[in-house]
């Protein structure tokens, strides 16, 4: 019986040929035949189910592909809106301030004329104000030589008068 055992086992064990090759003997047992199919079923379940899970996994890569897509041309979008936002803003600030800069310019001479004017403003008058109190005081003068002159005429007048009524 066990030369019978050793039969099989030894038409399923690989042989060697001539050629160098390795081949199966032609004699598998159904058991050994049934656990290669099975093995092949399960091998190829395998194979389709590795497949499937692929392709998933690509389609979900291409979904979120789209989505980065999709995202990035908002964003870009959302830049260009900034931008556009930005830049008139920028533009009136710079027009303003170039304003500015010609309005200073423009001042600093005035401000000189100016504080040159209310010097000569100043001075003129300070020479109003002396001229005035010179005035006054040829006024006053004028007033006393006046008033000194109508006494002595009616002094004169007086003693003029005198002789007449003394005359008579």
């Amino acid at each position: 019986m066990m030369q019978t055992e050793q039969q099989p086992q030894h038409q399923n064990q690989l042989t060697v040929q001539n050629s160098g090759s390795l081949s199966f003997s032609s004699h598998l047992s159904k058991e050994d035949e049934e656990i290669s199919k099975s093995a092949l079923s399960t091998f190829r379940a395998k194979e389709e189910e590795i497949e499937r899970k692929k392709l998933e996994v690509r389609e979900k890569v291409q979904l979120q592909l789209g989505r980065v897509e999709e995202e990035t041309k908002r964003l870009a979008s959302i830049r260009e809106e900034l931008e556009a936002l930005a830049d008139p803003m920028r533009k009136e600030v710079a027009v303003v301030r170039k304003k500015i800069d010609t309005v200073n310019k423009e001042l600093k001479p005035l401000g000189h004329t100016c504080q040159k004017k209310e010097r000569e403003y100043k001075e003129a008058l300070e020479a109003f104000n002396e001229k005035n109190k010179e005035k006054v005081q040829l006024i006053t003068k004028l007033m006393e030589l006046v008033s000194e002159s109508e006494k002595l005429r009616m002094k004169k007048l007086e003693e003029l008068s005198k002789n007449i009524d003394s005359l008579h």
